[in-house]
């Protein structure tokens, strides 16, 4: 690789990095506000788990992006190249990592089991069992990633800094059996399970719905217009298909660059930033669509849902609300991120559904 493609793509990253941190952080927080406190067509179960991952995944832009790679790039002798923030700061990103990989995993599982069980629907569905479950994800992610803050160590190395020689301390990868086993469990914990399970439960989930022709009522049938089950059924799936897709894209191409990495060039001589030899190229590409796995949230919900689109609208142009939809939003596009819980009712005596005002909200039904 040439010396003018090496320059090229160092000035790409030291442009990505900050780029992705000033456009990812504002879109996660403002993601956290519309799906918290606008009517985005979603559960409170859905909205714990999507806000969860919307606060952790602006936690690791901070440590990930912003303090580690943005000043990387930017400043000579970061503060992180010093006690305690070599392992602090190790022990964080991790952390982040981990949350986010698994609100993921658990999140889809759980939608699983949803669709599939009317007991477990109504035990899952319960509005304590997600807030712990969520805090359970956090806690133990950043449980597991403590050992993580010992896989570096702080050196002296000596640079040549403005024709002087100088020596620095620097936050370097220690080169022991220790390190080694951690990074294996953790690129296994954080990269290859969570891709594995996303695949299997997304593809159980599809095939359950294709399957399940008894989702909807004759009444539900005639208010969509027409449309039939098959139709809405797709649309689903192409929402499913849309998060894992963007999951799996983003996330393998690290997991795989890092296996190559710790094994075949797993060696203490090993230059990571000579971008002569194609790995390093690979590496650093993986890892940026690794990182912008944690911008794309607020753009696939965008892509996928017109209530949020219809909502987003509506904030930006400071319009009221849009009508309240009652149980039949339960069958929208967002129909696996929506599903709630319909507790039975006390009496014995049937239920009379009666339909009203179906004019007014005919739009919203084609979400």
């Amino acid at each position: 690789m040439g010396g003018a493609s090496v320059t090229i793509l160092v000035t790409v990253q030291k442009i990505y990095y900050p780029l992705l941190c000033i456009i990812g952080i504002p879109a996660n927080i403002f993601t956290l506000y519309m799906i918290c406190f606008r009517k985005c067509g979603m559960s409170k179960t859905a909205i714990m788990y999507l806000s969860c991952l919307a606060i952790v995944d602006t936690f690791y832009l901070v440590w990930v992006i912003l303090i580690d790679l943005t000043l990387t790039f930017w400043l000579q002798q970061p503060f992180w190249h010093s006690h305690p923030w070599c392992g602090i700061l190790g022990f964080l990103q991790y952390g982040s990592l981990y949350s986010s990989s698994w609100i993921v995993v658990v999140f889809t599982i759980e939608r699983y089991l949803v669709l599939r069980s009317t007991v477990v629907k109504q035990h899952l569905s319960q509005a304590w069992v997600t807030k712990l479950t969520c805090v359970a994800i956090v806690l133990v992610s950043h449980l597991v990633s403590v050992p993580l803050g010992w896989i570096n160590i702080v050196t002296s190395i000596n640079f040549t800094l403005d024709g002087q020689n100088v020596t620095l301390p620097r936050c370097l990868y220690r080169n022991a059996a220790y390190s080694t086993i951690t990074v294996w469990i953790t690129t296994f914990l954080s990269g290859g399970i969570p891709i594995v399970l996303v695949i299997i439960f997304n593809y159980l989930i599809g095939y359950y719905l294709c399957r399940a022709s008894n989702l909807f009522t004759k009444e539900e049938r005639r208010v969509m217009h027409g449309r039939s089950t098959r139709g809405m059924l797709r649309r689903t799936i192409l929402l499913l298909g849309t998060v894992s897709v963007a999951f799996v894209v983003l996330s393998l191409p690290r997991f795989v660059t890092y296996c190559i990495l710790r094994t075949k060039y797993n060696k203490e001589n090993f230059d990571r930033n000579n971008y002569s030899i194609p790995i390093n190229v690979a590496g650093d590409l993986a890892n940026m669509l690794q990182n912008l796995n944690s911008t794309t949230n607020f753009l696939l919900y965008c892509m996928v849902s017109r209530r949020f689109r219809r909502e987003l609208v509506q904030v930006v142009t400071c319009k009221v609300k849009a009508c309240e939809l009652g149980s039949v939003l339960t069958h929208t596009t967002m129909k696996v991120f929506s599903v709630v819980d319909h507790k039975a009712s006390p009496s014995s005596d049937p239920v009379t559904v009666v339909l009203t005002n179906l004019k007014q909200c005919r739009k919203d039904l084609e979400e």
